[in-house]
């Protein structure tokens, strides 16, 4: 684990640089931004798929580390210092070496920004193949022992559906968006995410949903009894800066 955990620090350089866009995630019930999702970005504007097109297999750890540090720093600049929204940072498992020590540089950072600790969530995302299943359970054990919000991503459309469910209770899941999407047309797609709405309650996780586009889709989720959601609807994302809402999602969850 040493011989690793080393190997990662004095690896090979990224070659290239990255900063963030942020997307605000929007708490229905208070009307309010519950928290800003890191989005990476080329500093030139590039999308997320060049940017991690240009990871080598070697640099997983020492990107993962990266984009953890630029999002707290970036959030530290230009989050409200007041009731500070929440970070959400998306990380790789398998990239993950030992959970405490690979936590170093991100609550290094948290502390030298002076950015709260329990400010942050990190999601890992469902299509992320997760080789072993006691070391994810170890990772999300650790994340909440230092005060993190644990979430899953894109539920719904990856690998183990609701048997990650069962192996893993986060605190937050994501809907993914394919589940979403024109949910106001499809019984389908109603029943199936009323029924996650169910299980959801029962296990005391909260249920947001992103990918939302149109204001039928957010009331018909809405209806569902689902509190947060993300989505071009409510604002898109914006390069280093807090978007604002659009006017017109901010009368509709009025």
């Amino acid at each position: 684990m040493a011989v690793s955990c080393e190997g990662c620090r004095s690896g090979e350089p990224l070659g290239f640089d990255f900063t963030m866009a942020f997307q605000p995630i929007v708490d229905a019930a208070g009307n309010s931004v519950w928290g800003y999702e890191a989005l990476i970005r080329g500093t030139g504007g590039e999308g997320a798929g060049e940017i991690l097109s240009r990871v080598t297999p070697e640099q997983r750890y020492r990107f993962d580390q990266a984009c953890r540090v630029k999002a707290i720093e970036l959030a530290a600049r230009i989050f409200p210092k007041e009731n500070t929204p929440r970070l959400s940072i998306n990380f790789l498992p398998n990239a993950v070496y030992e959970p405490a020590a690979c936590l170093r540089k991100t609550l290094s950072a948290a502390r030298r920004t002076h950015f709260p600790q329990t400010a942050i969530m990190f999601e890992f995302t469902e299509n992320e193949e997760v080789r072993d299943t006691g070391h994810l359970r170890s990772i999300i054990a650790e994340y909440r022992k230092q005060g993190f919000v644990t979430a899953i991503d894109d539920f719904g459309a990856g690998r183990s559906g609701l048997s990650l469910l069962a192996d893993f209770q986060p605190d937050l899941i994501k809907l993914d968006m394919h589940l979403v999407r024109d949910i106001h047309t499809s019984r389908a797609r109603q029943a199936i995410v009323a029924g996650l709405a169910n299980i959801c309650r029962e296990l005391d996780i909260v249920l947001l949903a992103e990918g939302v586009e149109c204001e039928d889709e957010f009331l018909v989720l809405k209806a569902a009894g689902i509190g947060l959601f993300q989505g071009y609807w409510f604002a898109r994302p914006a390069f280093e800066a807090l978007p604002a809402l659009s006017p017109e999602a901010v009368r509709a969850a009025a």
